[in-house]
């Protein structure tokens, strides 16, 4: 995700300067529209020729000169990137169908877009509901191996009493959803879309949790508190107080900071200074990136280069070292963008949110209900507790843990699932069983 600096685009500025005002227009009341007659099951296949043509193509790869310095600064190295297209031959992507397809799936309309989400019940009455959201470059692949030890915890060293009944939307223009005409579905939007979903299921309780993009929308649908959504839980909290972003911005570090608040601010400004190249083109030209929907290794190069330290334990990854992510789970998200070809429609994501502004992405939104925050010390910043208790004057769980990036549920999912448990059982006696 993207902390781009004032000095970037004035878009930028006018975003923060109007994101009071777009969370004030913010309707009250949520309408469902449809019914669960409405959902359609769905399921993927990919076609021979579709497989045979994306081999291909990795195979005809046109590779440039190796990078003429020693490290990485210069982007994603010849050598991961030339690991990933070999591991690619032998990668097997109806494994990965085989895993989403044994999950309910189903496309729904809502706002006029089809919508694909995951939907998974609990065996146990008393399950809470959660809508869990993706971010950019990620796709419902992050959740799959949360989904079965929230479903049914007794089989994964949980209670019963921690089951959670699970949706997990494709955000619009992503995976298996519709790809917007209207240049306006931003998180906001999307926000109004998740509350209308968890009705149409019939959830009159439910929780919601989000990381990177899935932040985003997750905090905005707490602002917009609709009937039934009784807390939230982030990954990637935005809990950046005004003075250390007026900070960043003038590159002068504040002073008496604690150590937990120095470490964030030198992530959140080696971020701004080095991480946000693939941010400011996405913001500001995605349709021009046509070269990441004609090439699997350069959309594969442009998903990598993230965040540095995703990108050096991805690397890590290719180099055999077992850690977070496996050479398999990095290419089935990157398999699943090119076989839906959403490398372009998920990038305008950033133009949309840069051009119909809902806030500076780490900025706090001033959320009134309950909030849990797990703190990842890998992620672009690891919040600390002094900035999210300001944040959220309703915490009720912060937790830094002791590994884990940005793709937290994805790489630690025993410690991902773990804090979902926690952050919600204060919330649990506020639902009854449908």
């Amino acid at each position: 995700m993207s902390l781009i600096p004032p000095s970037v685009t004035r878009r930028t500025l006018l975003a923060v300067a109007a994101s009071a005002s777009a969370i004030s227009m913010i309707p009250g009341a949520f309408a469902a529209t449809g019914s669960s007659s409405d959902l359609k099951p769905f399921k993927f296949a990919a076609t021979k020729d579709q497989l045979s043509d994306l081999h291909r193509r990795v195979a005809s790869t046109r590779w440039p000169d190796e990078e003429n310095v020693s490290d990485d600064s210069q982007g994603v190295r010849l050598n991961t990137i030339k690991k990933l297209a070999k591991h690619w031959k032998s990668h097997d992507w109806r494994k990965v169908e085989a895993r989403l397809n044994s999950f309910s799936q189903f496309i729904t309309e809502i706002d006029g877009l089809d919508i694909h989400f995951i939907h998974v019940k609990s065996k146990h009455e008393h399950a809470l509901p959660i809508i869990i959201t993706h971010g950019w470059p990620g796709s419902v692949i992050e959740q799959l191996k949360i989904i079965e030890p929230l479903t049914d915890p007794t089989a994964y060293g949980g209670a019963e009493a921690d089951a959670f009944h699970v949706v997990i939307p494709s955000l619009p223009g992503y995976g298996f959803s519709a790809k917007p005409r209207d240049p306006d579905w931003t998180p906001l939007r999307i926000a109004k879309a998740w509350a209308i979903l968890m009705e149409r299921l019939g959830y009159t309780k439910y929780v919601a949790q989000g990381g990177d993009w899935g932040n985003a929308v997750t905090e905005l649908m707490a602002v917009q508190q609709p009937a039934g959504l009784l807390g939230i839980h982030t990954n990637m909290a935005a809990t950046v107080p005004a003075e250390i972003s007026k900070a960043l911005a003038a590159g002068t570090p504040p002073a008496n900071l604690s150590a937990d608040e120095q470490l964030a601010y030198e992530q959140l400004d080696d971020f701004n200074k080095n991480g946000l190249g693939y941010a400011i083109e996405m913001n500001n030209r995605p349709q021009t990136l046509y070269g990441i929907a004609d090439s699997p290794i350069g959309l594969a190069a442009w998903m990598l280069d993230h965040d540095i330290r995703s990108y050096r334990m991805i690397a890590r990854s290719f180099d055999g070292e077992s850690e977070g992510l496996t050479p398999d789970d990095v290419l089935d998200n990157i398999t699943l963008y090119w076989l839906t070809n959403t490398a372009i429609s998920s990038a305008r994501l950033y133009w949309s949110n840069a051009h119909f502004p809902t806030g500076g992405f780490f900025d706090p939104r001033g959320i009134k209900i309950p909030v849990a925050v797990s703190a990842f010390p890998d992620e672009i910043y690891q919040a600390p507790q002094s900035w999210a208790e300001r944040a959220y004057p309703n915490l009720v769980h912060y937790n830094r843990l002791p590994k884990g990036g940005h793709f937290a549920a994805w790489e630690q999912p025993e410690l991902f699932t773990a804090e979902l448990r926690a952050s919600f059982r204060s919330l649990r006696d506020q639902i009854k069983p449908i």
